[in-house]
């Protein structure tokens, strides 16, 4: 591939001139070691709604995990410090509640992350504010930090209303507003429970459906849209987190397991005069999920997206201030609907601009308030992203997608009346964009850029200016470390059934003539993941290379952005197609010259665990080692949202549970070579599911490892312990595959 050819040739050329006279040992623990080994970092990148800032999140340079909020300048290119968390926590530490260390959990951008982590823009652009150990911050620019709550109980998802006259929040279960100018606080709702909340996001839409909100403000500021959710009938599971003092907490979790029941939802719509409610009409039916929420631009009527259990069908109802609804479109699908975040109204409140893949690939629509049939703006065989902005006085809409190749994402604009597409972003690689008024921030990054920020002209992508270069020159913490990084090339090969499969493969910088080297597959594997991008990446797949194994990262049939034909391949057939692409990976490995192929291994986490497990499980002649960490082994273990999406109700007729767990197969292990590891406080892919597995394994007779790790969550965070998770597999591979 031309792709591949260009690749390795660039950071050939990168090595050549920036690699250091005498190499230094990229080690794991300088991996996982701080500062970031892909240096300077920003995150919750914005502009200001008046498109004169850039507003961002970036660690202390003495605590990279605690956040600061900076701002840079559009005009004049210079950056400062804006808020420095370190005054606002007096010096001490955050401290969280334990429903926001959950939500944190659910919202994996600032796991293990404190100080600001959160902030928002008055829609004047003259006031911020942000969340801070429980309690609420604003700051007009220009003056000072100003405290709007200092109370024991925890504030949590806070927002603005979209005037900036108020600031919204909830607190125990509870939706409050405060107004900004005098510091007046209102309870807008009320009756909540240990088992009834009102404007809070339950726990599967946070996990597995992208919803972090249960509140929505008209824009004219008059009522906010909430949810309220009974979880009164949802599993009580018992969990217990083991901690790493040694004590155990015993808990009881509501955790909808697939199959039982989730919460029963309403959606209210409460009045700021008098704090009157008006309840939508949701439909009969009761098990659905709610999905989406949005207010048209007149504030007179809400459009609710309504998925039902199955998650086959999407229904957008349009509701007007008493509650009255009605179905505005329905859209099927055979497979299932996957959510986004795309809906748009035009201005006047006569058109609604989504996505929808009712073509098989997702793309950009406009439909007609008062009905008929909707209009392509985009189409093709490549996906769209994301809808980052719709300029209608230009007549132009600006969004991310993919349609040159599925590996890079770049920034498009189309005409709001459909047309000719035109790329915007030039360079070959990732592109996160931020949209503004005539310009753009360019988060960007390749396989010889660590990840950079600029700001770019919408017009035709040329730089404007620098935020954060990130050059890869003799400064960078990663430059000593580059005279033995490994050789990277992109390319595909063909499933079964023909279909094209990307890899990144990586291989040890030197190669011995006549030598053969082991060889490790590297999958997710799983639904709504990717990853193979033509983006920077310096991980634990780097080290394994660095030690002399051939690395291969393949996204196999069922994973994302490749349209949802290609996703579709693990309906009802979780650990078939997967593994069998992971297989055509492996066998291609075998294939090249420098390949021991009797010494292949294959890592996971979570999916990719599961993926780790069903390969030796399935193919013991393939694999000689394998490593699962966190990994799910019966899906009637996991939540409802997640499993059903893919693999139907587990009381519907047929044997698809039982078919996609990995016990089936566990005879098919030949034992001995196999390193299991798990959190023990893991509130995703419960501790469970590796006990049951561990008991199935040693009443079988067959040999294992096993690692767990007190305290930890799903993502077994912490520097140190995360060097020791990698050193400990580092030296499994050693033994078992040389």
């Amino acid at each position: 591939m031309i792709i591949t050819d260009r690749i390795k040739t660039a950071l050939f050329a990168v090595l050549l001139v920036s690699a250091p006279a005498v190499a230094e040992e990229f080690t794991i623990e300088r991996l996982e070691g701080s500062p970031t080994i892909n240096g300077a970092s920003v995150q919750g990148l914005k502009m200001s709604p008046d498109g004169r800032r850039v507003t961002f999140l970036q660690g202390k340079a003495t605590n990279a995990a605690q956040l600061d909020l900076w701002e840079f300048d559009i005009e004049t290119g210079a950056s400062s410090l804006l808020v420095d968390s370190a005054v606002l926590l007096s010096g001490g530490s955050e401290v969280l509640s334990e429903e926001e260390k959950a939500r944190r959990e659910r919202n994996r951008a600032i796991t293990g992350k404190t100080g600001i982590t959160s902030y928002f823009w008055s829609a004047d652009s003259s006031t911020l504010l942000f969340p801070i150990s429980g309690d609420v911050y604003v700051l007009p620019i220009g003056g000072n930090v100003k405290r709007l709550t200092d109370t024991a109980a925890f504030e949590t998802d806070i927002k603005f209303s979209p005037k900036g006259t108020y600031v919204s929040f909830v607190r125990e279960r509870e939706l409050y507003a405060v107004e900004v100018s005098t510091g007046t606080e209102t309870k807008l709702t009320s009756g909540s429970t240990d088992t009834i909340a009102n404007g809070m996001a339950e726990f599967v839409v946070q996990e597995e459906l992208g919803r972090f909100t249960g509140y929505w403000w008209s824009l004219d500021e008059s009522r906010v849209a909430f949810e309220q959710f009974d979880e009164s009938g949802v599993l009580i599971k018992d969990r217990y987190e083991v901690q790493s003092d040694g004590g155990v907490v015993a808990l009881k979790q509501r955790y909808p397991e697939a199959g039982s029941d989730n919460v029963l939802v309403k959606l209210g719509i409460v009045s700021l005069k008098d704090r009157s409610v008006d309840w939508v009409d949701l439909g009969a039916e009761t098990d659905i999920y709610l999905a989406r929420v949005n207010w048209s631009p007149d504030s007179k009527q809400i459009a609710v997206q309504r998925l039902d259990r199955s998650q086959t069908q999407l229904d957008i109802l349009l509701a007007d201030l008493s509650g009255k609804s009605s179905v505005f479109l329905t859209e099927k699908s055979d497979i299932w609907v996957n959510l986004d975040n795309n809906m748009r109204f035009l201005a006047d409140g006569k058109t609604m601009v989504r996505t929808s893949e009712r073509t098989g690939f997702r793309h950009i629509f406009s439909r007609s308030v008062e009905g008929g049939e909707a209009t392509a703006i985009t189409s093709g065989d490549w996906v769209v992203s994301a809808i980052s902005k719709i300029d209608e006085s230009a007549g132009v809409i600006y969004f991310t997608g993919f349609k040159d190749t599925p590996i890079e994402r770049h920034l498009y604009s189309v005409p709001l009346s459909g047309g000719a597409v035109t790329r915007i972003s030039r360079e070959a690689g990732w592109h996160n964009a931020t949209v503004g008024a005539d310009v753009y921030i360019d988060n960007f990054s390749s396989p010889t850029q660590p990840p950079q920020v600029t700001i770019k002209s919408l017009a035709d992508g040329s730089l404007k200016s620098t935020i954060v270069a990130n050059k890869l020159d003799e400064s960078h913490p990663y430059h000593r470390y580059m005279d033995n990084a490994s050789d990277q090339s992109f390319g595909t090969i063909e499933a079964e059934d023909g279909t094209p499969l990307y890899y990144r493969l990586l291989k040890p910088h030197t190669l011995e003539a006549g030598e053969k080297y082991p060889a490790i597959l590297a999958p997710y594997g799983g639904p709504h993941g990717q990853r193979v991008r033509n983006a920077w990446e310096v991980n634990f797949n780097e080290i394994l290379a660095r030690n002399g194994y051939v690395v291969m990262v393949l996204d196999n049939r069922g994973m994302w952005n490749r349209g949802l034909e290609f996703e579709g391949h693990v309906k009802n057939a979780m650990g078939t197609v997967e593994v069998a692409d992971q297989v055509s990976g492996a066998n291609y490995l075998k294939s090249l010259p420098y390949v021991d192929g009797d010494n292949i291994g294959t890592w996971g986490w979570s999916y990719g665990g599961y993926m780790t497990l069903m390969s030796m499980f399935k193919e013991p002649d393939v694999y000689k080692a394998g490593v699962a960490v966190s990994p799910v082994t019966d899906w009637r273990l996991y939540d409802t949202a997640y499993t059903e999406r893919y693999l139907g109700h587990p009381d519907a007729s047929g044997d698809v549970y039982a078919n996609t767990s990995v016990f089936k197969y566990a005879d098919g292990f030949k034992g001995g070579n196999l390193l299991l590891m798990h959190g023990m406080a893991d509130d995703n892919v419960f501790f469970d599911h590796t006990v049951k597995l561990l008991s199935v394994l040693q009443n079988s007779g067959k040999q294992f490892q096993l690692m767990t790790y007190p305290g930890k969550k799903h993502g077994i965070c912490g520097e140190k312990t995360r060097a020791f998770l990698w050193n400990q597999t580092l030296e499994f591979f050693d033994r078992k595959l040389k």
